[in-house]
């Protein structure tokens, strides 16, 4: 049995893209399409029996027709070449309120054949062209689903995080208790797993949700559990084998070094041991790069453009086509001399550009009321030092020389000509 495994499409993301003339619909849209194309390309020549998708098909809650439609499309086709498809419910395909629709509903509403969607958990028993399969749903659990329970309507946020983590092992629990040992079984869940690596969602993720120990998703009597939510693909154990597939295609910066595509897996009955053998590898999709080139340029620098140009040039064979992100570091001083058209004509065959300069300026010291004029030179040294923060004894001894050195200056002009005064 082959069964492909993939999650978080998040189809109607449009950062760093642009209107393509040819559609009147951002360029973003056609890289997301480009990737599910990909995957259904693939399941299609490789005859793949079961394409198992893990939850967030849209960016939005209320995806576009437009994103529907080609969504649809893809889905149709899958359905028309024999292959089952699962649609996990994820987090983003939730509507705002219960008893809305979610966002793949249509799917189940329309009865569309050799599809299924899984809004709640259950126990799914699927008949595919390489044998009946059993799928455990794990969808996505909202927080308000609890919050009107008895027992749960006075728990603060932390309690009622552990009070979601122990349903959900308990749903794991008793489904796996109740799948037939004869048929293969997977465990599909949109949900955050202890120990996994987080990508580009981490700053919306990390202290808002519930998390899952290892353990009581890696039940053994799951071949293989398919993860989606977070955006890295990784394993996260292997006996039986946990697998976050990631995202299908780069979100923003934060997935920048990251490969994008899905999981092949594969369940065969071993004849030696009689037990069932698994196997999964990633396939990567080709998708729209990510560059980020960063340039730190010195006070001294004579031609401040020339050496950013210069870094570009070591990019070149990477820049085309891609999102590219040039982060300057530079001082003041060297603000107004950055030929900004030159820099922007070095990456003009990035398919996006953000120029970001951070600009070092000094700060100045605060002088009360007075003037630069009306304060001694000792008191200046002085209010300098103390904004050093040193400790007392260093700001002490410096103090101290600099009292003799700027004595001596002031007798030494006293004492000269007055033309070699006035230099002094």
């Amino acid at each position: 049995m082959k069964i492909i495994h993939f999650a978080d499409l998040h189809l109607g993301i449009e950062s760093y893209g642009h209107i393509d003339p040819s559609s009147g619909l951002s360029s973003r849209f056609g890289d997301f399409l480009s990737s599910l194309d990909q995957l259904v390309d693939y399941a299609v020549d490789n005859r793949v029996d079961l394409v198992l998708f893990c939850g967030d098909a849209y960016k939005s809650r209320d995806p576009s027709q437009t994103q529907q439609r080609e969504f649809a499309r893809r889905i149709k086709r899958l359905s028309e070449s024999g292959i089952i498809t699962f649609l996990l419910v994820g987090n983003h395909d939730l509507p705002n309120a219960i008893g809305r629709a979610t966002t793949t509903e249509i799917f189940s509403t329309l009865t569309i054949e050799n599809v299924y969607v899984a809004s709640r958990p259950d126990i799914y028993e699927i008949a595919t062209r390489g044998g009946s399969i059993q799928i455990v749903a794990l969808p996505w659990l909202r927080r308000s689903a609890l919050m009107g329970q008895e027992n749960a309507r006075n728990l603060n946020f932390e309690e009622l995080n552990r009070k979601m983590q122990q349903v959900l092992t308990d749903v794991i629990a008793d489904k796996a208790k109740k799948l037939k040992p004869e048929l293969p079984s997977i465990l599909a869940a949109h949900v955050w797993v202890f120990g996994a690596r987080i990508g580009s969602e981490g700053v919306m993720t990390i202290g808002q949700e519930h998390i899952l120990l290892p353990g009581s998703v890696a039940n053994p009597a799951f071949n293989y559990v398919a993860l989606g939510h977070i955006h890295r693909h990784q394993v996260v154990s292997k006996k039986p084998p946990v697998v976050y597939a990631g995202s299908l295609e780069r979100l923003d910066f934060g997935d920048e070094n990251d490969d994008k595509g899905f999981y092949l897996v594969e369940i065969e009955p071993d004849a030696e041991s009689g037990q069932r053998k698994v196997s999964y590898s990633f396939h990567q999709v080709e998708g729209r790069r990510f560059i980020t080139i960063e340039v730190d340029l010195l006070q001294e620098e004579t031609e401040p453009t020339e050496t950013v140009l210069k870094a570009i040039a070591k990019n070149e064979a990477d820049i085309k086509d891609a999102i590219v992100r040039l982060e300057i570091n530079l001082p003041q001083e060297l603000e107004g001399r950055i030929r900004d058209g030159d820099i922007k004509s070095a990456l003009k065959e990035a398919h996006y550009l953000s120029i970001v300069k951070s600009v070092k300026r000094e700060s100045r010291l605060r002088l009360g009321d007075r003037t630069a004029e009306e304060i001694t030179p000792f008191e200046a040294l002085e209010t300098f030092l103390n904004s050093k923060h040193y400790s007392h004894k260093y700001t002490r001894l410096l103090l101290d020389y600099g009292e003799k050195l700027i004595r001596e200056n002031q007798e030494e002009a006293e004492s000269a000509p007055p033309e070699t005064a006035a230099n002094l």
